[in-house]
């Protein structure tokens, strides 16, 4: 396993992060004054490297494509609410709370191991070590360390790659689940968490509810190719208002006590009540493993790995999702993260600008070469390297620190928001 060029700080700060976090469960008083500190300590040691950061025009050329990243990100999460809601309420509470679970051999799988393998391991097992926001938290420290040469700039290339791979998962995701729709591991979880009408939509009412059970309604279906039961006149849905979003209503099917806003309602889909296939958060670990691994390698990356194997058992142990789920998110991860190399790679250089500029200072290497001027070729070398990185025109100058501060502030609001929105899992 290849190890990181600049020593294991990241890794060190990384295994902190996720011991300090989990004295929550262990002790809460310790945690309250370790945490804070801790950030703090990370956040005041990124500020310091800031001026001797030499990438910011790598960075500004990034900047576009990582903003592009976030948006299409959020259009994806917020397609994905919407597929979440709509398989919950297509069905009704009813069905919810008639339709038993689906036979996994990962649970049984874990449910035997808790039998075999010694009490302490079992509670190794259990312990909720990490979660989605440590992954997510995980990732910003690996794209914060470019600062420390940790990992290659640009840190926003590393961030619009993560974002747009994420996003392609999502909505790769919002277009599986839906497709077929799964009973929840939690049988309970529907009607603790949805005010959805208990009975179908009427498209369900007419194209699945006569032929749910009945062999011989199903086996007659086959035959005729076409719905041939007539349900009379379908139990129809409350119809708020929308304006132009009516279109939803039959989506998102809302209640009259969920209030007129449909965009309420997509924030509360949240997970969702079915099963939804492939696993969102393991997506997430994955994409996170996968960054880590390539960005900067290490024992560190296959710790981060363990963790990803912890968190995918739990979700299966915990009923959050079937063994399917996570093991389909595993491979699609890997897969999406591998075409999207475009975007940032640790194997990708500067190449042609290396060379154009190697051109010019040609006659200058050769002859401080056979001067024996070791100084004169170190600077050479290191003028290939830097290159055009920072312009000496006093006005670009401004502009650089102006956009190295709006950055800095930028991903510092970043961390701090992410850490409070999904500080709870």
């Amino acid at each position: 396993m290849r190890w990181p060029a600049k020593g294991a700080g990241l890794g060190v700060a990384a295994i902190s992060y996720v011991a300090v976090d989990y004295l929550r469960h262990l002790s809460p008083t310790w945690h309250s004054r370790l945490q804070p500190a801790l950030w703090s300590l990370l956040a005041l040691a990124a500020v310091v490297r800031v001026p001797s950061y030499r990438y910011w025009s790598a960075e500004f050329r990034a900047a576009i494509p990582f903003v592009a990243s976030m948006l299409f990100m959020l259009a994806a999460l917020l397609f994905e609410a919407l597929s979440v809601r709509s398989v919950t309420a297509v069905l009704g509470l009813d069905w919810h709370r008639k339709t038993a679970p689906l036979p996994d051999t990962g649970q049984w799988f874990l449910l035997a191991l808790n039998e075999k393998l010694p009490a302490p391991i079992v509670e190794i097992l259990r312990a909720r070590i990490i979660g989605l926001h440590h992954f997510l938290m995980l990732f910003m420290m690996l794209a914060f360390s470019v600062l420390f040469g940790s990992v290659k700039a640009p840190g926003l290339g590393l961030g619009a790659r993560y974002m747009f791979t994420m996003a392609i998962g999502r909505l790769l995701r919002a277009i599986t689940f839906p497709s077929t729709i799964l009973p929840s591991a939690r049988p309970w979880c529907a009607n603790s968490r949805f005010r959805v009408p208990a009975y179908p939509h009427r498209w369900a009412q007419k194209y699945y509810a006569p032929y749910a059970s009945d062999n011989s309604a199903i086996s007659q279906l086959l035959k005729l190719d076409q719905a041939y039961v007539d349900i009379g006149r379908p139990v129809e849905d409350y119809q708020p208002d929308w304006g132009l979003m009516n279109f939803l209503i039959d989506f998102l099917r809302p209640t009259a006590s969920e209030g007129t806003s449909w965009f309420s309602l997509l924030k509360k889909a949240g997970g969702g009540c079915n099963d939804l296939l492939y696993s969102g958060h393991m997506l997430v670990a994955v994409l996170t493993a996968m960054a880590w691994t390539e960005a900067y390698g290490g024992f560190s990356s296959a710790l981060v790995w363990l963790l990803v194997a912890h968190s995918a058992q739990r979700e299966v142990r915990e009923r959050h999702h079937y063994s399917v789920d996570c093991i389909v998110a595993i491979y699609v991860g890997i897969l999406l993260w591998k075409m999207t190399g475009f975007i940032w790679s640790k194997e990708v250089t500067s190449g042609n600008r290396s060379l154009a500029k190697f051109e010019k200072i040609k006659s200058k290497l050769v002859q401080a070469s056979k001067d024996s001027d070791i100084n004169k070729v170190r600077d050479l070398l290191k003028e290939i390297e830097v290159g055009s990185e920072e312009s000496k025109n006093q006005t670009t100058i401004k502009y650089v620190r102006l956009f190295r501060a709006a950055t800095i502030v930028f991903a510092l609001t970043i961390v701090v928001l992410a850490f409070i929105l999904t500080s709870d899992g």
